[in-house]
């Protein structure tokens, strides 16, 4: 006798078995790459950034055909051509830069529920990046940061001063105070005060020199000029007047200059924060302020947004009520 073989409905028609397979096959690639939806949106974002695959390779220690496939994956999920590719650039194309914006905006979102579900967007944890430029940061910044970290004590902190542009986004910094017009950036900027640039000298100096009335008159002072912030010798004043100053001495710090005009050696030109505890003490006064440049505005900037952990939104609050109440910067 024969044994009795059942045969199913697949083993009869062994194409359509293998339609079936390719179709599961297919199935569960695309609920992998669903899952893996968010680090491919991470990667996008980053290479938009940078415009670089190798370098959001490096800054998210991966290797450059990883980063590569993860773009095409998320290029095949959305149906779209997120970049245009040339062997020296990266451009995002029209569809690229709608897409990157909805996925900033969702990977923010996902960070700021992990952090409420960490409890780090309620209350401030870590350690806190903030940068400005040296001087006004020293003088003005550090003593915010140390009240902060009294405020806050499991917070730690690191202050960044340095006269030189700060990439706040590559270079971890948490939240930035920047002096001057500001780039349209998409980043929260709190504007908490002005600066000008002045004219300035001692007393005794303009006793024993006489005062300046016209930014001509420069031309026959003695100028202490400093070279490390706008070292043009060309300096400009309202209504578009110039004068091209022929510096006695030169100064690489705004510090040594100011302390050559304190001592009433002769004139120099600072901004006038860096200037604020000698005018308050007398040692210093400001000459020729109504032919003065508009003032700068000063602003407290961080990337995050609305999404800001407590850590940040912490400082921020401090450093803009510190330094809105400041009458040297306002």
């Amino acid at each position: 006798m024969h044994p009795i073989i059942t045969v199913t409905s697949c083993d009869k028609d062994w194409p359509a078995t293998r339609l079936c397979r390719c179709r599961l096959s297919e199935e569960r690639r695309e609920k992998e790459l669903r899952m893996d939806r968010w680090q491919a949106m991470r990667i996008f974002a980053k290479v938009a950034e940078t415009e670089s695959f190798a370098e959001t390779a490096r800054l998210m220690h991966m290797s450059a055909p990883a980063v590569t496939r993860a773009v095409a994956s998320l290029e095949d999920l959305v149906g779209a051509r997120l970049f245009v590719r040339t062997t020296r650039s990266v451009k995002m194309t029209e569809a690229g830069a709608r897409y990157v914006e909805d996925c900033r905006r969702i990977l923010g979102e996902i960070a700021e529920a992990e952090a409420a579900a960490g409890g780090s967007y309620a209350t401030p944890t870590g350690t806190l990046v903030v940068t400005a430029s040296a001087m006004f940061g020293q003088m003005y910044v550090l003593p915010v940061m140390t009240e902060y970290l009294d405020t806050y004590p499991t917070m730690s902190g690191r202050t960044f001063f340095v006269d030189r542009p700060v990439n706040i986004v590559e270079e971890g910094v948490d939240v930035a105070i920047r002096i001057g017009h500001l780039p349209d950036s998409g980043f929260t900027a709190i504007k908490v005060g002005s600066v000008r640039r002045v004219i300035c000298g001692s007393p005794a100096y303009f006793e024993k020199y006489g005062v300046p009335s016209t930014p001509a008159d420069l031309k026959g002072h003695r100028i202490a000029a400093s070279t490390s912030a706008w070292a043009s010798p060309e300096w400009r004043f309202a209504g578009d007047q110039r004068v091209t100053i022929d510096a006695t001495l030169q100064c690489n710090t705004n510090e040594a200059a100011i302390a050559t005009a304190t001592a009433g050696w002769g004139l120099t030109r600072v901004v006038h924060y860096q200037i604020g505890p000698a005018l308050v003490a007398g040692d210093l006064q400001i000459v020729l302020s109504d032919f003065e440049e508009p003032p700068l505005p000063i602003h407290v900037l961080h990337p995050q947004g609305r999404h800001a952990p407590a850590k940040v939104r912490a400082f921020v609050d401090l450093a803009v009520s510190r330094l809105r109440e400041n009458r040297l910067l306002n």
